[in-house]
């Protein structure tokens, strides 16, 4: 079987009949069998992907298919799939089968994607590192000595070692681009209520987004045509008609692009990196875009902001987690205090237990207003100074992180310094816009590089037709 780069090529071959949905299906096992120690997939769905792959078939012959017809997906363990198991990898609800699927789910399989199973991450998605996992880090493909990136690590990492054609991760902060940049794929987050989170177990409810993790620009524009509009179960979706992304993907429009020039004189920044920037905007100049610096002042607060503020929802959110409704409950628990106590101290991983705690403490009496009411007020100024860029230029140009993949169990017992790793991602997480990273290049060591792009609210299909070109900029 032959790598596929994009739908177009596998639907080509469908078409052709050197291909079908079963053979497909079947390879993406075998690669996932031989690729286990990647440990990117918490489950599989073998038997049903097969059955399904061959009612797809049968659907092509009848020419009744829908328009994901031959795309195989996997998704993060926190996205609800009616009858199968989601655990957010994570022990405290290890076993628990939903009994409905997200409605991003939903969508996809009503044009007959298939899901072959659900990827590892970080517990509860909090984690930089696909390190926090109950069941384990996931190894980056390209060097297994180091992370995928996180918290969709496993998505990442199953496109990357072509363990299926696409993923679907959620983005609390950056957790599908950085990922995408560590593993050297695409990864996109739209603006915030463009995409339902219903059937998505929450972390941070005012950040949490779905986005797809792809290879070609244009699966990641179906993917967004097919799941972004308006959900009855999501009171936070925005009501904006969804354009046709796949039919904005060709343009030669000359754009205005900003980038912060703090960051070039980072010190925490990757040479590498750093270098990569300046050639891109010297690229985009030379064909005749027009790019300038611009000063952000609140780069050093969107770290802490952006912690205090998801670590607050986060303690919130995962109260329900108490082994009383659902999931792991303690054998150690004599009574309702203990079984509170107890299996929550079992049940939650260390990165969870201390995001919790600090969230409850920023919330205590005493402190709501020295922290969680600021922050709320900072995220409003990093909001409004974001805005103010994006109405002078189409787009902001940022590297996704700071530094190439990192080795496992380099930095994760440093929580400080993980968090720093978030940087460049939060930006567009707290201002609610959407932003893309994009595989643009490789450092001395071969490890991957990602450069991000963002754009004004509910521009995703400005921000696609540009990045389909900005890749063949970079490739040239």
């Amino acid at each position: 079987m032959k790598f596929y780069a994009s739908l177009k090529e596998v639907q080509e071959d469908l078409s052709s009949g050197q291909t079908s949905v079963v053979a497909l299906v079947r390879y993406y096992l075998d690669r996932i069998n031989q690729h286990q120690d990647l440990n990117a997939f918490n489950e599989v769905f073998a038997e049903e992907a097969l059955r399904n792959a061959s009612f797809i078939d049968q659907k092509l012959v009848s020419k009744t298919a829908g328009r994901l017809a031959g795309m195989v997906i996997s998704i993060k363990d926190n996205i609800c799939y009616k009858g199968h198991q989601v655990t957010a990898s994570s022990r405290i609800i290890e076993g628990f089968v939903s009994v409905f699927s997200a409605t991003v789910l939903e969508r996809l399989l009503a044009e007959d994607a298939i899901i072959i199973g659900r990827c590892n991450c970080d517990e509860f998605a909090m984690g930089g590192s696909n390190e926090t996992s109950y069941f384990g880090p996931v190894k980056n493909f390209r060097d297994v000595k180091r992370v995928s990136g996180g918290s969709s690590g496993g998505a990442a990492v199953a496109v990357q070692a072509d363990l299926c054609l696409a993923a679907l991760g959620t983005d609390t902060g950056g957790s599908v681009r950085q990922p995408a940049s560590f593993c050297g794929v695409i990864g996109l987050k739209p603006t915030y209520g463009r995409v339902s989170r219903h059937g998505i177990i929450a972390y941070a409810s005012s950040f949490d987004q779905v986005g797809p993790i792809t290879r070609s620009i244009a699966d990641a524009a179906l993917l967004m045509e097919i799941m972004a509009g308006s959900d009855d179960y999501d009171s936070t979706t925005a009501l904006n008609p969804v354009p046709k992304y796949t039919e904005h993907l060709k343009s030669t429009d000359k754009r205005s692009i900003a980038y912060i020039e703090e960051i070039l004189e980072n010190e925490g920044v990757e040479p590498a990196i750093k270098d990569l920037m300046r050639q891109k905007i010297t690229q985009l100049k030379a064909d005749g875009h027009t790019v300038e610096p611009v000063s952000f002042e609140y780069l050093d607060y969107v770290v802490p902001t952006y912690y205090v503020l998801t670590t607050a929802e986060a303690s919130s959110n995962l109260s329900r987690f108490d082994g009383v409704h659902y999931g792991y409950r303690s054998p150690n628990a004599t009574d309702t205090e203990s079984t509170y106590t107890k299996t929550r101290t079992e049940g939650f991983g260390e990165e969870v237990k201390r995001r919790i705690m600090l969230g409850t403490f920023v919330l205590s009496s005493g402190y709501y207003d020295a922290y969680y009411a600021k922050a709320q007020k900072v995220r409003r100024l990093i909001k409004e100074k974001t805005e103010e860029i994006l109405n002078k230029y189409d787009f902001i140009l940022t590297p996704t992180t700071p530094t190439a993949a990192f080795k496992i169990g380099e930095i994760v017992k440093d929580p400080i310094v993980m968090y720093l790793e978030d940087i460049f991602t939060v930006q567009a997480s707290l201002a609610g816009i959407p932003a893309i990273s994009l595989p643009v290049g490789n450092n001395a060591q071969n490890l991957p590089l990602g450069l991000q792009l963002l754009a004004p609210a509910f521009a995703e299909a400005k921000l696609l037709e540009f990045s389909e070109y900005f890749l063949k900029l970079a490739s040239a």
